[in-house]
């Protein structure tokens, strides 16, 4: 068997594992009130992002923009990263990931383990500044390729024709309200289009950080819901469908996470913990009859480190 026969295989095996997530009920006893949560736990890197590093490498590949010298270089708070070395590594490519130092060890430990090379800068807290490194990276190296994700249409594509398409196919009734953060929009403007067209009255709802309402008109502050509101509004989010946003504050996103853990038995993230209480509010205004579906984003292992593990037992 050839080389790249070999990683054909190899690759195909591990792309298969992407999407197709099951969608489940939670059912919240004290507020009497049933949310959908979809659970993209269950991707093999561990996030929804293995859904973006799928479509745009396999794109890249079949246009020609990926060669046998190219070097894979993103700008990631983590599960991007993530989901790029793993794919990177089953097709055979380097992946370079340029990562803010503040972000959690575990998303360096997955990374440098799938044998990509992590790049720490000091963002200052502006997200940009790990872009505009990526970009200078490729103006001087004509091997790297940028998946670009806060502005590749193929990012919102791929939510809109996959991700939206299975929670039309398992709900099969009226989907009142979509929530979920946003990192880089792709989600809730491909995910957005799809339940619209199917159910026009639905509302797609951005759930932001209290301390980062960005889409609210409010100024960037400290939030601890890690992979959500970089601190700008991305490019691909001015093409969502939005009816309106929900804040919630870092407390309320760990204590949900908390409890989906502990009642639940669901190891989640915290940007999970604060979508589920997003679409919980909604459900509370839209009354118990109301189907209110969101995202499951990442799994709890990436978070050890942060403050989400540092409450005292119960």
């Amino acid at each position: 068997m050839s080389r790249s026969t070999l990683v054909r295989s190899r690759s195909e095996a591990v792309l298969s594992l992407v999407g197709n997530t099951p969608l489940v009920p939670l059912h919240f006893e004290a507020e009497r009130l049933t949310i959908y949560a979809k659970c993209e736990i269950f991707n093999p890197s561990g996030s929804i992002k293995d859904r973006f590093a799928k479509c745009v490498l396999v794109d890249a590949e079949q246009r020609g923009a990926l060669r046998p010298d190219s070097i894979i270089v993103e700008c990631s708070s983590g599960n991007t990263g993530i989901a790029l070395s793993m794919i990177g590594a089953t097709l055979g490519y380097p992946v370079r990931i340029l990562m803010s130092a503040s972000a959690s060890e575990e998303r360096r430990q997955l990374i440098r383990q799938l044998g990509a090379e992590l790049v720490l800068f000091d963002s200052g807290g502006k997200y940009q500044t790990g872009i505009e490194m990526s970009r200078a990276m490729a103006a001087n190296d004509a091997r790297i390729f940028l998946p670009r994700q806060f502005e590749n249409s193929i990012n919102a594509a791929d939510h809109e024709h996959c991700t939206g398409q299975e929670i039309l196919r398992q709900m099969p009734g009226p989907i009142d309200a979509f929530v979920t953060g946003f990192g880089t929009g792709g989600t809730l403007a491909g995910c957005g289009r799809a339940i619209k067209r199917r159910w026009p009255a639905a509302r797609i709802i951005a759930m932001e950080p209290a301390e980062q309402a960005l889409l609210a008109g409010e100024c960037p502050c400290c939030h601890f819901i890690e992979g959500v509101a970089d601190g700008f509004i991305p490019p691909l989010l001015r093409d969502a469908p939005l009816d309106g946003e929900v804040k919630i504050t870092s407390a309320e996103a760990m204590a949900m996470t908390r409890r989906l853990h502990r009642e639940f038995g669901l190891l989640v993230g915290t940007s999970s913990g604060a979508n589920v209480s997003a679409a919980l509010r909604l459900a509370q205004d839209l009354g118990p009859r109301a189907t209110v579906v969101t995202l499951l984003c990442d799994r709890a292992e990436r978070y050890f480190s942060t403050a989400l593990f540092a409450a005292p037992e119960n």
